[in-house]
């Protein structure tokens, strides 16, 4: 997972709104040819996927929305699961009645895609997955100790001398650990529903076409997720951009987009 702040400017112009699952949701629908639904990852956006549709849409139509909690679509009034993304991309697809042959997701989006077509929830001729997420990361003894020691501070740290200290405490505590937790805010507990699924099985069912296309340099998706996931996907092909990070479709937007359309 990942936390990423996007300063761009939001355009009005193609920007919708619609209710699912009785949620405002932000979307932008753009573009004429075969459909292609683009979900963005965790404190991420639609807007991250800018540079790629800017190349994609003069021949595809392509569909981008702010999942609930993101962007500009309202939060859920409970925490959230995994499943209850995957409802809603199911019912937002409904609603609009839009029926994709191409699904691309992106970390979280990824991992969305991967848990909702392997249930069949989620159906397309072909997947492209983008440095998703979906592998669990193995709790070592380090992160146990240090996961130990956040919780003991949080005890510790109710006393009136330690109260000023807990936040800053916590959070330094948690950056150790590598979880953005911390960040989260309000979606801390949907956050953590969120990464306690191993989807390796779920990995397993898929039969669609799917492309991964990973950074050599992603610290937050590791290359070796892309090489596990290429290996559990039976009809899935790994395609790696040397020195690009997580967000390779921002760094590499050229490359991606041009992956992604010869899949197509």
């Amino acid at each position: 997972m990942f936390l990423y702040s996007n300063t761009r400017p939001r355009p009005a112009s193609n920007v919708m709104k619609v209710i699912v699952d009785g949620l405002a949701a932000e979307y932008i629908d753009e573009g004429k040819g075969p459909a292609v639904l683009f979900l963005h990852g965790w404190k991420d956006e639609l807007h991250t996927f800018d540079d790629i549709v800017s190349r994609l849409s003069s021949a595809f139509r392509i569909i981008r929305v702010d999942l609930p909690g993101f962007g500009e679509s309202e939060k859920p009034a409970f925490p959230w699961t995994l499943d209850d993304y995957v409802l809603f991309v199911k019912d937002f697809m409904s609603k609009l009645d839009i029926k994709p042959e191409i699904l691309v997701g992106h970390s979280l989006g990824g991992r969305i895609l991967i848990k909702g077509a392997s249930a069949k929830a989620l159906s397309a001729r072909k997947i492209v997955l983008i440095a998703s997420a979906g592998i669990a990361k193995r709790r070592t003894i380090r992160n146990k100790v240090l996961t130990a020691l956040a919780k003991a501070a949080k005890v510790l740290t109710i006393l009136p001398p330690m109260r000023f200290w807990r936040a800053e405490l916590r959070r330094k505590l948690y950056e150790k650990i590598g979880s953005d937790y911390f960040a989260a805010g309000e979606l801390r507990d949907t956050f953590l529903n969120v990464i306690r699924e191993d989807l390796q099985s779920a990995a397993s069912c898929i039969t669609i076409p799917t492309l991964l296309i990973w950074g050599s340099a992603d610290k937050t998706t590791p290359l070796s997720d892309g090489e596990r996931l290429s290996k559990i996907i039976k009809n899935s092909t790994l395609k790696v951009i040397p020195g690009a990070g997580h967000f390779v479709h921002r760094e590499r937007p050229a490359e991606v987009a041009e992956m992604i359309r010869r899949f197509i």
